[in-house]
């Protein structure tokens, strides 16, 4: 019975022992096997203001201000599918920004032969999202691989004007358009403003404004570099509501040679810049393409920024009748 005993607890020991082993072999095993956590990835990309990178033809003609920009965040989802946000830089605050993804499309095939479908791929990004006066995000779900949209996806990303009416078709109403989830083909483009104050005869004193409009009316130029020619923006501040604001750039030129001995040329340049703003009681903003480069128009370019009284009949000869009048972009 002891030996039974002895040989018994022995035997006891020994087990709970190889038990004790056995867990923590499987234990550590059991470690072995586990599978790391998957890397998800993340990316981002940055879209300048559209000034003719992706179509020369067609740069940005409306008046937003072109210090708009957007980045792209890509994050690839445990689900399969991919977050992407759009953070959208320097809006102008309660205008509604459209920003959407279409597919790449046989020109030859689409009705106004755009080189994409004009029908937005919501599956990817379609969101509306409201400026603020600075910077805003919006986000979508993509039902795609972050492979497939950053290596296989072939489409456009377009960014609507807000100040605009929507036009699928109509490439200078896009604030940014580029390619969907790559590099934009970017350079860095320069620009410039000028300001203009109430014609008191700062070009010439018996050219000084006569006439009833009020003297708080000021101007500004833009002139903006774009891949092929350069973007005139004219802006003019207090204006009368109601009223229409003929607006342009006169070359100079010899007075001896023109018909009425002015020291410009009577016909304005309109390759430069002609228009008429509405007035609306504030700010009013009209663009201008220009073939002439950025270049061209700040340094070379001689001739005059004529803003005509809209209160008195158009009259190019007599510079007595103009609200504003400087040297054009200087």
């Amino acid at each position: 019975m002891k030996d039974f005993q002895k040989h018994g607890t022995i035997n006891f020991t020994t087990t709970l022992f190889a038990l004790f082993v056995l867990v923590a072999c499987c234990t550590s095993c059991g470690g072995d096997d586990d599978v790391d956590p998957v890397d998800l990835q993340s990316t981002s990309f940055a879209y300048q203001f559209h000034n003719g990178q992706t179509v020369p033809s067609a740069p940005y003609a409306g008046t937003h201000s072109d210090d708009f920009s957007i980045t792209m965040d890509l994050e690839e989802l445990e689900n399969g599918n991919t977050m992407i946000t759009m953070n959208l830089m320097n809006t102008v605050d309660g205008a509604t920004y459209r920003l959407h993804a279409h597919d790449v499309d046989d020109p030859a095939t689409t009705p106004n032969g755009t080189p994409y479908d004009e029908s937005p791929n919501a599956d990817i990004f379609a969101q509306s999202v409201q400026g603020n006066g600075g910077n805003v995000s919006i986000s979508q779900e993509a039902s795609i691989s972050y492979f497939d949209l950053t290596n296989t996806y072939d489409g456009f990303f377009v960014a609507h004007d807000p100040l605009q009416d929507i036009s699928t078709t109509d490439i200078s109403t896009y604030l940014v358009v580029s390619t969907f989830a790559r590099a934009q083909t970017a350079t860095s483009y320069t620009s410039s403003t000028f300001t203009y104050d109430f014609n008191t005869g700062q070009i010439a004193p018996n050219f000084l404004y006569v006439g009833s409009h009020p003297t708080d009316v000021s101007a500004t130029i833009r002139v903006a570099e774009l891949a092929e020619g350069s973007r005139i923006t004219v802006s003019i501040m207090n204006t009368l509501d109601g009223e229409t604001y003929p607006t342009h750039a006169h070359d100079t030129a010899d007075p001896t040679t023109t018909p009425n001995n002015t020291p410009y040329n009577e016909t304005p340049n309109g390759e430069v810049y002609a228009g008429a703003l509405a007035g609306n009681g504030g700010t009013v903003s009209l663009a201008n393409i220009s073939p002439m480069s950025y270049d061209e128009i700040t340094t070379t370019y001689s001739g005059f920024f004529v803003v005509h009284d809209p209160l008195q009949a158009v009259n190019t000869t007599d510079p007595t009748t103009y609200i504003i009048l400087g040297s054009f972009a200087r």
